[in-house]
């Protein structure tokens, strides 16, 4: 076969054996290019000992001997065994076959012939005086093909239909066509290479499939290593170069005056906190340039984060240039767009709110408004994104919590100007190492600190059992003129789920504290929801039962009190949002966990979490180790990458510490080629269009290519 570059990005029906339905067999199990083969990883290794003779000390290992085949004994019936007696010296062996083909034992072990045979050696006492058997060997062939079969040998991951010997034999056939090591140019800095003491790439493919100890086999091996430093350098390479491509249009430079940002600080009852003075110099540094801001303002709940994005959609308006804050639901772009109205009508800025409740003749007032430039601000949802909807000179996108809208989506917010400035929000911290992986190609921000005044909640974890004296608990509250909300995990009976429906806490509750519990859920009409969110806010009602809809944006100060039935079936990221509901005035807060038993393990793990920090990054962390990243970012959405070679989720993982390592190595020197290399055209250039084209950013090689 062909030993160039080319075969690797070949079907992988391109190697022996491949063809037909095994086809689509091996296309499942290891991807559809030969390259695939060539990445399909052990994950064991199994070592074959050579013997000589029959000895006890050899039973239950994979051996390796040469036997004489005396005779066949065909089954007598079926379901009987076809056995192959042996002699290996003086003993006797038999080989045990089920299920096989007597016409194809007969040619590969013809009587009076010396043969090659492998596989695991027992001591049988069922059949006739018992004695020595291999059951199915894995190989039977000539006396001089075992030096083949001594020593380690790798062990695949399979699917049905795939056995060990059919994946090794493909895998053997991918290695066949590799090209001596020097005819591949080298992508990795040479300073780098040599202090890992990392092999070529070629010799780290040869020696991953072939290990001769479990070392060998181990993501700490130099081979491992080097193959996951090749995968997150072309990973943050193609997030480097692909925002490249997006600052080759221009943005507008929202340079300001600065006149109403400080109006704004003067008419606040607070001091911002460093850390949002920080992000707010950081952000108007990037608003400066004629180049589009990408950025992520990520912070705690209550951190500030609305605060840092009004500052930032004021430069905007300073600058002559209309500003957009698309949120995810309609609760919350109301309880934004009564913050906002609030803080800038007094210094004669218009706001306006867009979402599908807004209709007739007040909707075509706004779209009127937005369209010659008199709404300099607009809060909304979805709506916003549609069709008709267009701004005179959007200059600012401002996402808040991000991850539930969809690339399609943020693009088609990018589309109503041009080329807009986006400045993109999440109330769940996100580790350094996803925000690597998955954002790379962004600045950060990060509020650390709380403003002055959030009160500290104190968490309690309860068993549901015990839901009479909460009730008694809430009564005493309630006389003392507190507010609670009640989360229910559902809105109606589920048949798989042994959980309280929202609707049936609202009338056990509506039945013990009359006239003072409002109901609130996502099949509510949205004239609804607010009549019961205002009716909690003015205190009409003392509790609000709800579920998941108030899990970002609603702010009611006068809530201390949260109850969050079933918590065990929450994640970590929900919880800790939900608990940020109360906290925000001056009356001190508690948050009821309650569980229905008995917990899992993880659960367990998740609710002592809970009590025991109200650090959002630690408990970002310890989400990130029970439920995976998809819990924090929204995988479907966030477009997580699916790694090959690292694990960048299981914080217990022995390996995860030199993923992040290697990570941010590759992070720094995708900086610095794109820097001094932008457009590839170095030597080195060209072998990391090639790294780009092994990983499948087809796209990146084909631009650099044609530049």
């Amino acid at each position: 076969m062909d030993k160039g570059p080319d075969p690797f990005f070949q079907n992988i029906d391109f190697l022996p054996g491949t063809k037909g339905r095994r086809s689509l067999l091996y296309k499942k199990l290891m991807g559809g290019r030969v390259l695939d083969a060539l990445w399909h990883l052990p994950t064991g290794i199994e070592v074959r000992e050579k013997i000589d003779g029959l000895r006890e000390e050899f039973l239950g290992k994979t051996v390796t001997l040469v036997a004489r085949i005396n005779y066949h004994e065909p089954s007598e019936r079926f379901g009987r065994p076809y056995r192959i007696v042996c002699e290996v010296g003086e003993e006797q062996l038999e080989l045990v076959f089920f299920n096989f083909r007597g016409q194809y034992l007969k040619g590969k072990a013809i009587p009076e012939k010396t043969v090659m045979i492998t596989g695991k050696l027992e001591y049988d006492t069922r059949y006739k005086q018992g004695g020595w058997r291999i059951t199915h060997p894995d190989y039977i062939g000539r006396p001089e093909e075992l030096p083949y079969w001594v020593g380690a040998e790798p062990i695949y991951p399979l699917t049905a239909g795939i056995t060990q010997p059919m994946a090794k034999r493909v895998i053997k056939d991918a290695l066949s066509i590799l090209p001596e090591p020097s005819t591949i140019q080298e992508w990795i800095d040479p300073d780098l290479l040599a202090e890992r003491q990392w092999p070529s790439w070629i010799d780290a493919l040869r020696r991953v499939h072939n290990p001769q100890t479990y070392l060998d086999i181990s993501p700490t091996s130099s081979a491992r290593g080097r193959l996951a430093y090749d995968e997150l350098l072309a990973h943050q390479l193609s997030l480097r170069f692909s925002r490249r491509e997006n600052l080759k249009l221009p943005s507008p430079p929202l340079v300001g005056t600065g006149a109403l940002t400080e109006k704004l600080k003067e008419t606040l009852p607070f001091s911002l906190t460093p850390c949002q003075l920080e992000a707010i110099q950081e952000i108007s540094h990037d608003l400066n340039k004629p180049l589009q801001m990408l950025r992520l303002l990520q912070g705690d709940v209550g951190s500030g984060k609305t605060l840092v994005a009004v500052m930032t959609a004021l430069q905007a308006i300073e600058s002559g240039y209309q500003a957009a804050i698309l949120a995810p639901t309609d609760i919350l772009a109301r309880q934004h767009y009564v913050t906002l109205k609030r803080l800038l009508e007094p210094l004669g800025i218009s706001v306006a709110i867009l979402t599908a409740r807004e209709k007739g003749v007040l909707r075509r007032a706004i779209l009127t408004g937005l369209e010659e430039g008199t709404i300099p601000l607009l809060i909304g949802t979805h709506a916003i994104i549609q069709d008709p909807v267009t701004f005179k000179n959007l200059g600012l996108a401002v996402v808040d919590e991000q991850h539930r809208f969809g690339v399609e989506q943020r693009a088609a917010l990018c589309g109503k100007g041009y080329n807009p400035h986006i400045l993109s929000m999440t109330a769940t911290p996100i580790p350094r190492t996803l925000q690597l992986a998955n954002y790379g190609d962004m600045e950060v921000s990060t509020l650390r600190q709380k403003p002055p005044g959030r009160q500290p909640i104190v968490t309690s974890v309860l068993s549901i059992d015990r839901l009479d004296d909460v009730i008694t608990a809430l009564s005493r509250a309630m006389d003392a003129n507190q507010k609670v909300y009640w989360v229910c995990p559902l809105i109606e009976e589920s048949e798989n789920l042994d959980l309280a429906a929202v609707t049936e806490r609202y009338a056990h509750l509506s039945s013990l504290f009359e006239g003072k519990v409002a109901l609130i859920h996502g099949k509510m009409k949205s004239q609804d929801k607010e009549a019961a969110m205002e009716s909690f806010a003015n205190g009409q009602a003392r509790i609000l039962v709800a579920t998941t809809v108030i899990e970002v944006g609603v702010d009611v100060p006068s809530a201390t009190i949260m109850v969050i039935e079933h918590a065990e079936r929450f994640g970590l990221a929900q919880l800790h949002q939900l608990r940020g509901r109360v906290g925000r005035g001056e009356g001190a807060s508690n948050c009821l966990l309650l569980y229905g038993g008995p917990l899992t393990p993880i659960a367990r793990k998740r609710l002592q979490t809970m009590r025991s920090t109200d650090d959002g990054f630690k408990i970002a962390e310890a989400d990130l180790r029970y439920r995976g990243s998809g819990e924090i970012l929204g995988t479907r959405q966030s477009g997580l990458p699916k790694f090959r070679f690292v694990d960048l989720v299981n914080k217990d993982d022995l390996n995860y510490e030199q993923n992040a390592e290697l990570l941010l190595l590759a992070n720094q020197e995708a900086k610095r080629i794109t820097q001094e290399d932008p457009d590839l055209k170095s030597e080195r250039g060209g072998a990391i269009r090639f790294l780009l084209r092994l990983f499948e950013y087809e796209e990146i090689v084909r631009y650099k290519q044609a530049g």
